[in-house]
């Protein structure tokens, strides 16, 4: 099998793999112990980018003044707004309504359907398309505690110590809560989870639970979620203003929220949309590549939601700490970065070195995982170059050895599908990863009503902090965007029924720029950054940028 491979693999790869094969049948059998704290607690400290002091900025401004963010997000956080009061005529409407929503992911679709079930006028903006957002590109599977051996009150134990102990406890409650009636909803609106014959659910471990209460549609979880919102959004109805940004919130006289000032990303006309409330729901941060690592994330992800919340006033909550996916894709360097799904581990597959030697538990959570391959490939040799960097191997053929034929391509056919292209079959061959920049785990701060600091301004999804503490379980994500979308659209659209908007302004801008300038703050930098900047040193593509 190696022998057939030798076109696209180095020399090194294929010896290492000689090895992987040669211990296979061996390290399917293995049990790897897992670590105790003090070892996950060192190990951390040591080797997880989140630790790394140097790639870290205090903020100068702003609510949260003297706490630190990773570097390349506190340039946006105290960089200059895109506009200026004097460039947009608030007198002049564009859109009225009552329910604004900056974000057409999961968690923005969710909070729009039942916003307008409420009886709310409801407007989505979004600055690609509806649905190009990170729920599209989850794999794995949404969690919910709806099985008789299960309960909420496990699965917050699970999630608060995955989280370090640090989720607010009223978030993360709602969270477990609200989890099995989640799913209903969604079984309800037509998601296609995988069940057994008599209709029951599948379910399946993630890294970090006690309990088997991950519920999928294979491996293409968040698409058919994603496929389903989009559908009910529009049969419903529901305006989505495509291909425009949100450029900078809009205040009233009385500093609540009452809208957002909008930009057509092809025209860049400025467009005044006034709202009762607004709900944030813009995603995350990976397309900052903190640290310079790549990134499982979708084309948008740039913390626009963070700078727009944090300049109108909204304080953040662990905006420090970011989630660096176990693994992500390592080879072919088409797919460098790209999400390989805890999945492919919950399944059977086992990480292995480049000796053939299984270093770590399967299924720790993400952060110990990705802190053990980053050890394993740096402080002791034990990784293989790439085009890109460096990796090591998940050992997908170990499904089926247990699972039986046919296996990768029932559970995880997007995949088989991924790694196919490029001619490598997961079902006979390992799989080359290394941590990939997934998940932001801090973000704006709410209550239990999804409402931020700011008055009428309310948050869902990815852009919040607080609800998985300072690290993320599997399967949290996509349940995060549900509950809390959902709660968002009923809060706010309630909310709504008894707001009388006052005179709109955007004093708050020149307040920010002011208390920057007061700080010695002097940079070039615009934010929000709306596309990533791939311009490979070429000055046209970085002025022709937004």
């Amino acid at each position: 099998m190696v022998e057939k491979r030798t076109a696209i693999y180095t020399e090194e790869m294929l010896e290492s793999m000689k090895k992987v094969e040669a211990a296979r049948a061996a390290n399917t059998e293995f049990e790897p112990r897992r670590m105790t704290a003090e070892e996950k607690e060192t190990l951390l400290a040591t080797y997880h980018p989140d630790y790394k002091q140097s790639e870290f900025r205090v903020l100068e401004i702003g609510v949260n003044k003297g706490e630190k963010v990773p570097t390349e997000l506190a340039a946006l956080l105290q960089a200059n707004s895109r506009i200026t009061a004097d460039q947009v005529d608030l007198s002049k409407i564009d859109y009225d309504t009552d329910v604004l929503i900056i974000g057409g992911g999961g968690a923005g679709a969710s909070a729009a359907i039942e916003a307008h079930k409420n009886g709310a006028d409801v407007m989505i903006v979004t600055k690609l398309r509806i649905g190009d957002a990170n729920t599209m590109m989850a794999e794995g599977g949404i969690q919910a505690a709806d099985k008789p051996n299960d309960s909420p009150a496990i699965h917050y134990l699970d999630a608060f110590g995955g989280g370090h102990f640090a989720a607010k406890p009223e978030l993360l409650k709602k969270l477990v809560c609200d989890a099995p009636e989640a799913i209903q909803w969604l079984n309800d609106l037509g998601v296609e989870f995988d069940k057994m014959p008599d209709g029951t659910m599948v379910t399946t471990h993630g890294g970090g639970t006690s309990r088997k209460r991950m519920h999928a549609a294979k491996d293409y979880s968040g698409a058919e979620i994603m496929r389903t919102l989009r559908d009910e959004v529009l049969n419903r109805g529901i305006p989505v203003i495509d291909f425009t940004s949100a450029v900078e919130l809009i205040l009233d006289e009385n500093g609540k929220c009452a809208g957002a000032v909008l930009m057509n990303m092809e025209t860049k006309e400025l467009l005044v949309a006034r709202a009762k409330t607004v709900i944030l729901a813009t995603g995350g941060a990976g397309r900052l590549h903190y640290q310079g690592f790549p990134t499982s994330n979708h084309y948008g992800a740039t913390a626009d939601g963070l700078v727009l919340g944090y300049r109108a006033g909204a304080k953040l909550l662990y905006a420090d700490t970011l989630q660096y996916h176990p693994t992500g894709a390592a080879f072919p360097e088409q797919i460098y970065g790209a999400l390989v799904t805890e999945k492919v581990r919950s399944l059977g597959a086992k990480l292995v070195n480049k000796n053939g030697e299984v270093f770590m538990h399967p299924l720790e959570t993400r952060d110990v995982s990705a802190a053990s391959i980053i050890r394993e490939c740096t402080a002791r040799d034990n990784g293989l170059e790439t085009s890109d960097g460096l990796g090591l191997w998940l050992d997908t053929p170990m499904i089926e050895i247990k699972g039986g034929e046919g296996t990768i391509e029932k559970r995880i056919p997007a995949m088989l599908r991924m790694f196919g292209k490029y001619g490598i079959d997961i079902r006979k061959e390992p799989i080359l990863v290394y941590p990939t920049l997934h998940y932001q785990n801090g973000g704006l701060d709410i209550a239990a009503d999804g409402m931020t600091g700011v008055e009428n301004l309310y948050a869902a999804g990815e852009v919040v902090g607080g609800i998985h503490g300072r690290n993320r379980l599997m399967g949290n994500s996509l349940l995060d965007i549900i509950v809390f979308g959902r709660n968002a659209g009923q809060q706010a659209s309630e909310k709504a029924k008894s707001v009388e908007v006052g005179a709109l302004t955007l004093d708050h801008i020149a307040k920010f720029a002011a208390e920057a300038k007061e700080a010695g703050i002097d940079t070039d930098v615009v934010s929000p950054k709306l596309l990533p900047v791939y311009d490979h040193g070429n000055e046209k593509l970085e002025k022709d940028a937004f």
